[in-house]
C-alpha cells in the first residue's frame, strides 16, 4: 500500500515538475525584422542536422540525417539588458529585440569553412553546444546573447544538435545526444583540420553529455589529432550524472585543458532532471571537488549570483553579476596565467574591477 502511495507521489512531483517548465518556458521562434542603425549585429555559424525549413518544437517527430549549415547575422538592440534575450511579444522590432538580420546557407561544410577564415582569419573557434528542451531558435539566440555580452570576437559556431525543443522530450533528447555524436566529431574535424586551428568548447546543460561522449568517442578510436587542438571545455550545468562523467573523462584520459564545469546548487531544472533520473543529483549540481577529485577538472559554483533567471539553469551567461565576474576572470587568467582554482565558491563582494 505504502508503495503505492509512494509511487504515485512521485508521477505527480514529476509530472509537476514538468508542468512548470512547459508553463514557464514557452518557445518562440527567431524572426526577421528590419534593421535599425543603432543595433549590434552578431554573426553566427550554424551545424546542424534539423530542417532550415523548422525551426520550433520537433517533438515527435523522425530525426533527419544529414547536416545543414548556415551564417546568421543577429540583430542585439541597442536598448539590450546584460544576461537577457529581448524576444519580442509580437511584431519584432530590431530597436528593442533580437531579430535575424540576415542569413546565409552553405553548400556543405567546407563551404561554411571556407566563410569563416574568409570572416575571421584567426585560427581560434568557439564552438557552443546547447542543451535540452532547445529549438534551433533558441540556441542562435542565446549564442549571439553570449557573443555581445562576453565581446567575443573569434567566429563562434553553434551545433545545434536534434534536440526535441519540448519538456516531453526528456528521454527523446537523451538519445538524440547519441544520434549526433559522429555529426559532432566530424565537424570538430573539419574545423581543425588546417595547421594550427584550434576550437575551445561551450557546453550547456545535456549539451555537455554529447560534449563528452564525442571526446570519449575520439579517444576511444584513437583519434588523438581532434584532442589535441581542444583548447580548452567549459560545461555550464552539466546534465550529466557524475559516477558517467568520471567513466567518461577516464575513457579520454588527459582532459583538454583548461577543463571547467560551472555549477549552481539552486538548479532547478537539474533537480527535476535528477528525480527524473533517479534522484541522483546531476554534475551540474556537486557542492564540492570529491566527485572530480583526480580528473585535472577545476569546478566554479556560481550559486551566490544566481538571481532566478530560468530556474537558475544558465547563471554564468544569464545573471549580469555573474557574466561581469567571469569577465574579470577571464581576463585575469589571460593576464597572469591562471585565475581560476581546483574549486571555488563565488561570493557577491569578489566581483573584479573591470
Amino acid at each position: 500500500m505504502f508503495d503505492v502511495v509512494a509511487f504515485r507521489l512521485d508521477r505527480l512531483i514529476l509530472f509537476v515538475g514538468i508542468g512548470v517548465l512547459t508553463a514557464c518556458a514557452p518557445h518562440k521562434t527567431a524572426m526577421r525584422a528590419a534593421p535599425d542603425p543603432a543595433a549590434k549585429i552578431e554573426e553566427i555559424f550554424v551545424a546542424t542536422p534539423r530542417s532550415l525549413s523548422s525551426t520550433g518544437q520537433a517533438f515527435g517527430e523522425q530525426r533527419p540525417r544529414g547536416m545543414n549549415f548556415f551564417r546568421a547575422d543577429i540583430s542585439i538592440p541597442p536598448n539590450h539588458v546584460t544576461g537577457k534575450v529581448e524576444w519580442p511579444d509580437e511584431t519584432p522590432d530590431a530597436s528593442t529585440d533580437f531579430v535575424v538580420a540576415g542569413t546565409e546557407v552553405m553548400r556543405g561544410q567546407d563551404a561554411m569553412l571556407r566563410e569563416v577564415r574568409r570572416a575571421h582569419p584567426g585560427k581560434e573557434k568557439l564552438v557552443f553546444v546547447h542543451g535540452y528542451n532547445n529549438t534551433l531558435s533558441d540556441g542562435m539566440y542565446r549564442l549571439a546573447q553570449i557573443r555581445t555580452d562576453f565581446e567575443i570576437t573569434m567566429p563562434t559556431i553553434l551545433f545545434s544538435w536534434l534536440s526535441a525543443g519540448d519538456p516531453r522530450g526528456y528521454a527523446y533528447d537523451r538519445d538524440s545526444v547519441l544520434f549526433s555524436r559522429d555529426d559532432f566529431l566530424e565537424m570538430l574535424d573539419g574545423l581543425t583540420a588546417s595547421p594550427g586551428d584550434r576550437v575551445f568548447l561551450l557546453a550547456h546543460s545535456m549539451g555537455s553529455h554529447l560534449v563528452m561522449e564525442a571526446l570519449r568517442q575520439a579517444a576511444l578510436s584513437g583519434d588523438e589529432d581532434i584532442l589535441s587542438r581542444i583548447s580548452g571545455v567549459v560545461l555550464m550545468s552539466p546534465d550529466i550524472d557524475p559516477d558517467l562523467f568520471r567513466s567518461q573523462a577516464e575513457a579520454i584520459g588527459a582532459l583538454p585543458q583548461p577543463f571547467l564545469i560551472f555549477t549552481t546548487r539552486q538548479d532547478r531544472a537539474l533537480s527535476i532532471a535528477g528525480f527524473i533520473t533517479g534522484r541522483k543529483p546531476r554534475l551540474g549540481l556537486i557542492d564540492g571537488p570529491d566527485k572530480v577529485r583526480g580528473l585535472n577538472v577545476k569546478v566554479v559554483d556560481f550559486t551566490a549570483l544566481a538571481d532566478g533567471e530560468g530556474f537558475n539553469h544558465f547563471v554564468p551567461v544569464t545573471s549580469p553579476a555573474a557574466i561581469a565576474m567571469l569577465r574579470g576572470m577571464i581576463n585575469q587568467a589571460g593576464e597572469r596565467g591562471s585565475a581560476f582554482g581546483d574549486y571555488m565558491v563565488l561570493e557577491n563582494h569578489q566581483i573584479p574591477a573591470q
